[in-house]
């Protein structure tokens, strides 16, 4: 069940994050159907703040809507994945060939490392993956490129739902590949971040990809 809620201020907004969350925390299967009705009752707010959130959530690749039907989860094809890892690959490579390596940003890598194990080592599924999105939010965020910024967080959403369904194929790669980069960072070897990372994204679309076409065969 979904949060009900009590701020009465800018209710589109609250709609958004609410329903983006339980989205994101995996509570749904493709199947749910999500009404402006159902949701409306389990909000307590009307039906217009909740008509916006969706479109916003479907602009954002996590929903789909359907005419008179509702709204459900968004389902990948393999091209789908190919195209959002490749632009990710770009991105991301991008990111770290830029990005201001600072005694702040190190000390930060280093702490998203070690919680990235805590987590895997107990199973934390969620909060892993949470984990996984800040390392690469912190380095985008060094490059002081809000737009850059922006676009990696949509495609980190539109994955997340795919993440969780596939955790156990490259969960365990995180923290070694993660302190790969780290490590090149402290190095100041620029050149060794871009192939680390380029690696990374590559090992887990290989993974993923892999893992659609054995479902689909």
């Amino acid at each position: 069940m979904i949060q009900r809620l009590s701020t009465p201020q800018n209710l589109t907004a609250l709609a958004y994050e609410s329903i983006k969350r339980h989205i994101l925390e995996g509570n749904l299967s493709h199947d749910v159907r999500l009404t402006e009705e159902t949701l409306s009752q389990q909000l307590g707010i009307s039906k217009s703040p909740i008509r916006e959130a969706l479109n916003s959530l479907q602009s954002e690749g996590l929903i789909r809507i359907e005419p008179r039907r509702g709204a459900y989860l968004r389902s990948f094809c393999i091209k789908e994945v190919e195209d959002l890892y490749n632009l990710r690959e770009a991105l991301e490579v991008y990111a770290v060939s830029v990005a201001k390596i600072t005694p702040q940003l190190i000390q930060e890598l280093k702490s998203s490392v070690e919680r990235t194990k805590k987590y895997l080592k107990s199973h934390d599924k969620i909060h892993h993956i949470e984990e996984d999105t800040r390392f690469h939010t912190i380095i985008a965020k060094a490059t002081d490129n809000q737009e850059l910024c922006r676009v990696l967080e949509n495609i980190q959403n539109q994955l997340w739902l795919l993440r969780c369904q596939t955790y156990d194929l490259s969960s365990s790669s995180a923290p070694r590949t993660h302190a790969a980069i780290l490590h090149s960072f402290e190095q100041g070897n620029r050149e060794s971040a871009q192939t680390a990372m380029r690696q990374h994204i590559s090992h887990v679309r290989t993974r993923l990809i892999d893992f659609l076409n054995a479902s689909t065969g």
